[in-house]
């Protein structure tokens, strides 16, 4: 327990920060999960859905809530499955 006003007043705040950035990251990964779903699914749907996600993680890369490179391997992953669904397709 923090003796200080000041430190009590950033523990509270620090919880809000964590609790906050965990939700965000959570719903990351549930668009990359529906994106990959949808992946196996619909190409079309799938196409919509990646340039949602690939904005998501940018703007997550951008307010530190994931590592930059973190978002890019993501991205690139993503990317590559879906051009070698398209490839089998077409």
């Amino acid at each position: 327990m923090p003796n200080i006003k000041s430190a009590e007043k950033r523990a509270a705040l620090a919880q809000q920060r964590r609790l906050k950035n965990r939700s965000q990251r959570s719903e990351l990964k549930t668009l990359v999960k529906k994106t990959q779903v949808a992946m196996e699914n619909d190409v079309e749907q799938a196409k919509s859905l990646l340039t949602l996600t690939i904005k998501e993680l940018d703007e997550a890369a951008s307010k530190g809530l994931i590592h930059k490179n973190a978002a890019a391997r993501k991205k690139s992953r993503l990317m590559r499955r879906l051009n070698r669904l398209t490839a089998v397709n077409a």
